[in-house]
């Protein structure tokens, strides 16, 4: 599914989404997807279909609600995997031809009316080892104080984040939450595993202070 494919008539099925290539004569493929439409001539470059940040209509964050609350004790850590959702990208050469959503999407607002942000919305258990979505997010929760803590939610800044990914799942870079009076969470623009690959050049993102 994800990386290099051969421009040759085929069907690649992503979650609720198909793609199509239909090869119209020797030189050019013509790529399908809804009512997208794209010619594509065979010695444009390589075709690719990569994982990227589930930003959607603009959005610069992604915000997960945990289904359990995790309790950190004090100086502490407790590392684990989320579920994530992701857009897709397709690159002709290091030209975007389509983007698009799979799965659900919702979005939320964090924070006050006046002074939120709007996020990409996602629920999710935590997961001490990797669970089999398409989608996901490796996260390291620090607890440097003498006080316990509780997580409930993380909101991770994903615009222009690099992702990494593997034939069949796509990852966020991996995240350290570190809840400190104002918990702040870091996109580090790291692979959660050596062995990944990246749709682009990794670099970390500020990091986003969690106020409410």
């Amino acid at each position: 599914m994800f990386g290099e494919h051969e421009l040759e008539t085929k069907f690649i099925k992503i979650l609720n989404r198909k793609i199509h290539l239909v090869e119209e004569s020797n030189d050019v493929v013509l790529y399908k997807r809804d009512d997208v439409r794209v010619f594509l001539r065979r010695d444009a470059g390589d075709f690719m279909i990569l994982p990227a940040p589930a930003s959607g209509y603009g959005v610069k964050f992604l915000m997960v609600k945990l289904l359990q609350r995790i309790a950190v004790p004090p100086r502490e850590t407790i590392s684990g995997f989320l579920s994530a959702p992701v857009d897709i990208e397709v690159k002709a050469g290091n030209l975007t031809i389509d983007r698009f959503i799979i799965g659900q999407e919702k979005y939320a607002l964090y924070g006050q009316d006046n002074m939120g942000v709007i996020a990409r919305y996602h629920v999710s258990e935590f997961k001490e080892r990797e669970p089999e979505e398409i989608g996901l997010m490796k996260i390291i929760i620090e607890n440097p104080t003498d006080n316990w803590r509780m997580v409930d939610r993380v909101v991770v800044p994903i615009w222009e984040s690099v992702m990494f990914y593997s034939k069949e799942k796509a990852y966020y870079p991996l995240i350290i939450l570190t809840t400190k009076n104002i918990y702040e969470v870091n996109n580090t623009g790291n692979p959660p595993d050596g062995r990944l690959k990246a749709t682009h050049m990794a670099e970390p993102l500020p990091n986003f202070k969690m106020r409410w």
